[in-house]
């Protein structure tokens, strides 16, 4: 059986009502909650960036849901060795219910703290090596290391959960999807076309098995994107208005402002959207969209919805969409 979450858009709304919405989505049968974590929102009029881990401790009190950052940057606004200690709290709360999602980052966020943003690999490498620390860290030793990025001097996490989170790795590229089978615990990625997804999950799978792991027992997390509204035209307009960035069909990493977002976005027209952010009024279509990925495989899907009205598609699904998935 698996598990549908929700996905709750720190870019978008008030930490309080994200808790509202959160309290909402458990009663009509969301599991999980994936939380981003950003310290600006995408453009200035979606209005709200808080921090994320003040807000992950008091889910954790709210609700009885499962839960995880979606996504975390080690090595910018966070050294590894803190996040590996904000992570083993957590865990240690909340038995069993908490998950570290981690990615490589973007200028949009890590830019504030004044570092060089570097290119793609570097980027990556950060990563890899973050993780290496972390993982370290959640043994229990006391943990010292000297890298190409990261310097730990004699740190040990003295409140321990009896078992680490699990680590999650999002990941849109063939070497990082290999690379995350190998080191972690499972891969996080995004609804795209079927060849490249089950590209990424066979690469997934080949990088666990060489590291001796059963890929058919690690997490395989897949978020997707909609706009439900009220009719067709209402949920695409929506999303164009409140979710532009979503229709930005280009890399995005390497931009640093929300303003510079916004001047893009007045480029960005409702067919910029296919394939990207289902939008539909329709809930049997909702079905038919989540069902197609849990045909491919995917046992964990998680589903933001990137318009405004967050009640309505809570209530929808939970009558409409969830009980009708087979998995």
């Amino acid at each position: 059986m698996g598990q549908i979450g929700y996905a709750a858009s720190f870019e978008q709304f008030h930490p309080n009502d994200l808790l509202d919405y959160c309290k909402l989505a458990e009663k009509n049968g969301f599991e999980v909650v994936t939380a981003s974590d950003h310290f600006h929102p995408w453009v200035p009029s979606q209005g709200h960036s808080a921090f994320v881990w003040s807000w992950l401790g008091a889910l954790g009190q709210a609700t009885n849901l499962r839960f995880m950052t979606g996504v975390t940057p080690p090595g910018w606004r966070y050294h590894p060795a803190i996040l590996a200690q904000a992570a083993a709290t957590l865990e240690a709360m909340y038995p069993g219910r908490f998950a570290l999602g981690l990615g490589a980052g973007e200028a949009l966020n890590e830019h504030i703290v004044g570092d060089y943003w570097p290119e793609a690999p570097t980027r990556l490498e950060r990563l890899a090596e973050a993780i290496e620390i972390i993982q370290k860290l959640f043994t229990g030793k006391v943990i010292k290391h000297s890298g190409k990025h990261f310097t730990v001097e004699s740190a040990k996490l003295y409140t321990l959960p009896d078992a680490p989170p699990p680590i999650f790795v999002a990941t849109a590229g063939p070497i990082q999807a290999g690379r995350t089978g190998k080191t972690v615990d499972g891969i996080i990625t995004v609804g795209a076309a079927d060849e490249k997804v089950k590209m990424l999950m066979e690469r997934f799978d080949k990088g666990a098995r060489e590291a001796g792991k059963d890929p058919e027992t690690m997490p395989k997390m897949l978020q997707i994107k909609v706009s439900y509204a009220a009719t067709d035209q209402e949920a695409i307009d929506k999303a164009v208005v409140d979710w532009p960035n979503g229709g930005m069909n280009f890399p995005k990493a390497d931009i640093r402002n929300p303003e510079d977002f916004e001047a893009m976005a007045k480029l960005v027209r409702p067919e910029n959207f296919k394939n990207r952010v289902f939008t539909s009024a329709d809930l049997d279509a909702h079905v038919a969209n989540l069902q197609h990925y849990i045909d491919l495989g995917f046992k964990d899907i998680h589903v933001h919805n990137v318009n405004r009205d967050q009640e309505s598609f809570i209530k929808a699904y939970g009558e409409k969409v969830i009980p009708n998935l087979k998995w």
